[in-house]
């Protein structure tokens, strides 16, 4: 335990010197959403349990950027200070980000911007509504320093299964909130991956997932979550494992939509 305790405290220490030089070469992921991207794994009667898998193991490499607006090492719960009224655990972000550097470390440092909270609609994601307002404030202080917003991973849908309405309205929703998100940050070809959903929430899941898996725009990737293990015993939330895997998914999904020199292919 000892040495593990000196091996972390020293990546801290040298982390906080390296994000000084890191300032201007970020590449900048969104991570957005609800609970599933917040991430859950290991959290069991309101408690997480602290286990952090190899793949979402901190790296010098990888940042995140907290509450109040500042650069630092990135480890699990990567939304601690962002989902603040529920417990969080581990999410997809981690094992995307160590997958992404180990398949092209090209990418340099990635910059994680974590955005999700827990329970929304896609209705408060809405263009000028306090969601959306609060990733574009985030992501606009991600790149003040340095570096390149690279895309957005989106996971969300959950709460839009529980009424007809808000089902049959989501993918004009969704592609909306896709559509504004590009304007607003004037990248019209930002690389999206979503991720469809995994657990069974409400009466019009499926129709849901029809929604998620048809919708088709330019640079645009659906990884379709169904069949990862689920936590008990309310299997809404994806397990540490789950986790993980989605996020080697997210990683394999987004490398389908930018060429070797890391442009987005139209």
């Amino acid at each position: 335990m000892l040495p593990l305790l000196i091996s972390y405290t020293y990546l801290l220490i040298s982390t906080n010197i390296y994000i000084v030089d890191a300032a201007t070469g970020k590449s900048i992921f969104i991570l957005a959403g609800q609970s599933n991207m917040s991430g859950r794994g290991g959290v069991v009667n309101l408690t997480w349990d602290g286990y952090v898998p190899r793949e979402s193991s901190p790296n010098p490499s990888i940042l995140r950027l907290s509450a109040n607006l500042s650069w630092e090492l990135a480890v699990e719960p990567l939304h601690c200070d962002i989902d603040v009224a529920k417990v969080c655990g581990v999410g997809p972000g981690m094992a995307f980000a160590n997958s992404l550097l180990r398949k092209d470390p090209r990418f340099g440092v990635v910059g994680l911007v974590p955005c999700a909270i827990g329970g929304t609609n896609i209705s408060e994601w809405a263009r000028g509504g306090g969601l959306y307002n609060q990733m574009m404030r985030r992501t606009k202080a991600a790149v003040c320093g340095g570096g390149v917003i690279r895309g957005l991973l989106w996971y969300q849908g959950e709460s839009d299964t529980l009424t007809l309405k808000d089902a049959e309205a989501y993918k004009k929703r969704l592609h909306r909130f896709f559509e504004d998100v590009r304007v607003d940050l004037r990248l019209p070809l930002l690389p999206i991956v979503q991720v469809a959903l995994a657990s069974i929430s409400g009466n019009y899941t499926n129709m849901m997932r029809e929604a998620q898996l048809r919708l088709k725009l330019v640079n645009l990737r659906t990884v379709d979550a169904m069949g990862l293990s689920m936590q008990e015993p309310e299997r809404l939330h994806l397990t540490t494992p789950a986790q993980v895997s989605l996020g080697k998914m997210l990683t394999n999904a987004f490398l389908q939509i930018v060429d070797p020199n890391h442009e987005a292919i139209v």
